[in-house]
């Protein structure tokens, strides 16, 4: 598993995290030691992990092993999506520039507001009642 044409990189999202080991392939994508198509049940969530192949064309041109912990499905694809693009950089330096204008370099630092005490919520409030 570890020859000298895999990269490795981490990618976050909310509470997820995802380690992506990258090589060239035929293009077979693994989750957790599933096939892709069967971690992610959406076809959303797959899109947005595969946006970042389909951008710089190498969509059938690597192989991907990820292992995804943490959150939900979806702040998992999404860290998996920033791990691929990340992995992708370390492929080849050239395509930091067309990775970096869409935005896919970016971490998404947007994670859940801790809830307040006295309050219901990070920002509802229990029903006041002036009477």
């Amino acid at each position: 598993m570890a020859d000298a044409q895999q990269f490795h990189a981490i990618g976050r999202r909310k509470e997820a995290s995802a380690r992506v080991f990258l090589s060239p392939g035929d293009g077979d994508v693994t989750v957790n030691s599933k096939d892709s198509e069967n971690y992610f049940g959406r076809r959303t969530q797959q899109a947005r992990f595969r946006q970042p192949l389909e951008h710089v064309e190498m969509s059938g041109q690597v192989d991907i092993i990820a292992t995804v912990q943490g959150g939900g499905k979806s702040g998992q694809a999404d860290a998996l999506r920033l791990g691929i693009a990340r992995a992708l950089q370390i492929m080849d330096p050239d395509l930091r520039g067309p990775l970096k204008s869409e935005g896919f370099l970016t971490r998404d630092a947007r994670v859940k507001e801790r809830k307040k005490y006295g309050q219901k919520g990070a920002r509802a409030k229990f029903q006041f009642s002036k009477r």
